[in-house]
């Protein structure tokens, strides 16, 4: 297991090294989920890691969608997950979420405290913090 990769930045400009460094330090790793409060940063953080895979599509949060589908350089869809809006565990199982965690492409989750139970066995946790302008990403590999 990699150690965490932990990182403060105060300027957003600062997103694309950091998208660069979490793809290539966990290359294997596909499956992504954000922890961190309202307005921290996921969501601009997952369009900078689309941006470095190849998407060309508007990167936005599926809020009210609850997934949205990119495809990245090859072809190869990206999953983006917001889990904001979920009143239950069981409207996960509506939308087939075995189906996007277990396909082996690229998921990003955000709002994922409210499906963590549903986690795969493998993924990469990313905690975003901020405090008085500096954010603190915290990404470590979780295996069960």
């Amino acid at each position: 297991m990699e150690k965490p990769y932990t990182v403060s930045f105060d300027n957003i400009g600062a997103l694309p090294k950091v998208a660069e460094t979490l793809l290539q330090r966990f290359p294997d790793e596909r499956f992504f989920a954000f922890f961190g409060s309202m307005g921290v940063g996921k969501t601009t953080l997952i369009k900078e890691l689309c941006s470095q895979l190849g998407v060309k599509q508007n990167v936005c949060s599926p809020t009210f969608a609850i997934v949205n589908e990119y495809s990245d350089r090859h072809g190869e869809p990206v999953y983006h997950f917001d889990f904001y809006r979920l009143k239950n565990i069981n409207e996960a199982y509506d939308i087939g979420y075995e189906e996007y965690f277990y396909s082996g492409y690229y998921c990003f989750t955000e709002w994922t405290e409210k499906i963590e139970q549903l986690l795969p066995e493998h993924y990469l946790r990313i905690d975003i913090s901020e405090t008085s302008g500096v954010r603190t990403l915290t990404a470590i590999q979780k295996k069960y």
